[in-house]
């Protein structure tokens, strides 16, 4: 009884000891120093020169192991945290999609702005809810914005090159001088939006409504504009040069076509019928 009461103590101590990692590594480097040292002893009795030379060759070769591994972990380790942290600003957009509250766009709006300072640029954001944020000067290139909502947004010169919006609701936003060269928005919704000096070549405009809408400088070259919406938008000095789909008939709803560019064959059609559109 009493053996098993002291061996039952000792257990706890060593168990004590091992809790504490400072003082178990303490206590394992004064006993493996004891043994090396008393190993060593003769040596430096011996021949104490040759031996400490020798040392000094292994203690410089060990802090040069220590720099390497040390610089190679410390990446190692700003490498993973990095990627977890791109991780979870990607989990947490997963999580408020769908989510149609003030909260869960402006978290949206924080999380797409935390992975363009870690040069992501490419998201997911399809049925996301983005209403009345401020997505100024943001990069979204290449994202898949489609059937989102961010209507009554800012997204002042937002890189959109190549993104896809194609049912994306862009009612009401401003999106003066922004980049949507090649970008898909087709059935997009871009009512009483401001599009001033936006750069659209070569999107996909098909079916796209533009009712009221400011185009004041687009530059809609060579874009596909197959049953658009021109509805009492103003076109004032917008370059439609190049534009696929386009006719005479969108165009005469338009509220002015003003210095407007287009192709020859359209520029005569307007002249002949709609005169008044380019007068004004």
């Amino acid at each position: 009884m009493f053996l098993k009461t002291q061996l039952k103590k000792l257990k706890d101590y060593v168990n004590s000891i091992i809790e504490q990692p400072i003082l178990t590594s303490s206590i394992v480097l004064g006993i493996l120093s004891i043994v090396v040292l008393g190993l060593s002893l003769r040596y430096y009795l011996q021949d104490f020169d040759t031996f400490f030379s020798q040392v000094m060759a292994e203690a410089h070769g060990m802090l040069f192991d220590i720099a390497v591994i040390g610089i190679l972990i410390f990446w190692l380790n700003k490498n993973g945290e990095m990627r977890l942290r791109i991780r979870m600003y990607r989990d947490e957009i997963d999580d408020f999609r769908l989510w149609e509250s003030e909260e869960a766009a402006f978290r949206t709006v924080g999380n797409i702005k935390r992975l363009n300072r870690h040069n992501i640029y490419e998201m997911n954001l399809v049925n996301c809810y983005l209403s009345r944020t401020n997505l100024n000067y943001v990069n979204l290139a290449g994202s898949n914005l489609n059937s989102a909502d961010i209507s009554n947004a800012f997204l002042i010169e937002t890189n959109l090159e190549n993104t896809r919006l194609n049912q994306t609701n862009l009612e009401n936003s401003n999106l003066n001088q922004a980049l949507l060269k090649g970008a898909y928005a087709s059935g997009a919704n871009f009512k009483d939006a401001y599009l001033i000096k936006a750069q659209l070549e070569n999107a996909f405009l098909i079916k796209t409504n533009f009712k009221n809408a400011f185009l004041m400088e687009a530059n809609l070259t060579g874009c596909y504009l197959t049953g658009a919406d021109f509805e009492n938008a103003s076109l004032y000095k917008a370059d439609l040069r190049g534009a696929k789909g386009l006719t005479i008939e969108q165009l005469t709803k338009a509220k002015t076509l003003y210095l407007a560019q287009f192709d020859d064959e359209i520029l005569n059609q307007i002249k002949t019928n709609i005169p008044e559109l380019v007068g004004k």
